[in-house]
């Protein structure tokens, strides 16, 4: 045999046993990592399977009446800025605020000292021109004098009484009384105290047993509301009212394309002051049939409002699975669900925030108020 043949044989030799060195290689470690796996599966069968402790609800079916909330404002049936119509130097003041007046209360006088004097003064000019006017109309019957002598002294009496007549009504509008039974608001008027006319002296705002409440709704809410249907209020004292809608607005803005409607409370004296903020309640529509849980079952991510429905697998053991669902209003502790469950179904209402698809949970059951 040539070198040269020998050396071929060996390296084939050599490639032969290499290839066989790897094979080997290759099945040992595979059975290794098989041996490994079934090591790690049996390690893992023999483990307790986790369970998440949770309180469990049930989906209910209820009535459920759609609504739409608006920020309302109470309003006095009446309410004015009281103003002076004379000027003059203030003698008396009864401005409290917070007072309740009744209607011809005196809550302002301007001094009318002057007025007075020239009142005086003008019921004597009057009652001598009476005088006068009854003279001549007995000598007009005697035939002592004409009628156009008649007829002056008449003009001249009746522009005296004129003239005292204008003069009580100054003096009158000096005297502020309150138009209607209300209640003082701030003021600062004092004694001693100039008033130009068209001063602002208080406002009063009307006390009686009911209020307005004026709030807006978009067109189309108005549209579908009628005289005499009710609204809930909602106070800032946890108060829940009704009150009657008593007019709506014919003019639609054309900027926010909503209307303003007036709604009449007996709030008496316990309801929300005038001024005050309220949050009104209109119904839409008839009441319908909606499933309702707990507020604390709902989840809100990024793909929507979700909940973690509880089921049983095959072997009885509780599961929770993850549900695509549709929440609509919140009511106490309720929210509304307008799709994506079914009533009876039975739901993750509290720490649901741990829980992930079939694992397996165990708890007890949660009320829904």
């Amino acid at each position: 045999m040539s070198s040269k043949t020998f050396s071929t044989l060996r390296r084939g030799v050599s490639g032969f046993v290499l290839l066989a060195v790897v094979l080997g290689s290759g099945v040992l470690l595979a059975s290794w990592k098989e041996g490994s796996a079934q090591e790690a599966a049996a390690a893992a069968a023999s483990q307790p399977e986790p369970v998440e402790r949770v309180e469990l609800a049930t989906a209910e079916s209820r009535e459920h009446q759609a609504t739409t909330t608006a920020i309302g404002t109470v309003l006095a049936l009446r309410s004015i800025t009281l103003k002076n119509e004379a000027s003059g130097t203030v003698v008396r003041a009864s401005l409290k605020p917070g007072q309740i007046v009744e209607a011809g209360a005196v809550l302002v006088a301007l001094d009318t000292s002057v007025e007075r004097a020239e009142l005086r003064a003008l019921e004597t000019q009057a009652k001598l021109a009476q005088t006068m006017a009854e003279r001549r109309e007995r000598l007009l019957q005697a035939g002592a004098t004409t009628q156009d002598e008649v007829d002056q002294v008449r003009a001249q009496r009746d522009v005296a009484q004129a003239q005292t007549s204008k003069l009580r009504a100054l003096i009158a509008k000096k005297t502020i009384r309150a138009p209607f039974r209300a209640r003082v608001g701030l003021s600062d008027v004092h004694p001693g105290q100039y008033l130009d006319v068209g001063a602002e002296l208080t406002t009063l705002q009307g006390v009686s047993d009911e209020v307005n409440i004026d709030f807006s709704v978009a067109q189309s809410v108005a549209a579908g509301m009628q005289l005499g249907s009710s609204v809930e209020v909602k106070t800032s004292q946890g108060q829940t009212l009704s009150a009657e809608v008593v007019a709506i607005d014919a003019r639609v803005d054309p900027e926010t394309r909503s209307a303003t409607v007036r709604a009449r409370l007996a709030g008496g004296a316990n309801g929300p002051a005038p001024g005050a903020s309220v949050r009104v309640l209109v119904s839409l529509g008839e009441s319908s049939k909606a499933v309702v849980i707990p507020v604390s079952a709902l989840r809100k991510g990024p793909d929507g409002d979700h909940a973690w429905v509880v089921a049983a697998d095959p072997k009885g053991a509780l599961r929770a699975h993850e549900r695509k669902l549709e929440a609509g209003p919140v009511l106490g502790e309720t929210v509304v669900v307008l799709s994506g469950l079914e009533p009876g179904e039975k739901i993750a209402a509290s720490g649901s925030f741990k829980l992930r698809e079939n694992l397996r949970v165990e708890g007890g059951d949660a009320l829904v108020h």
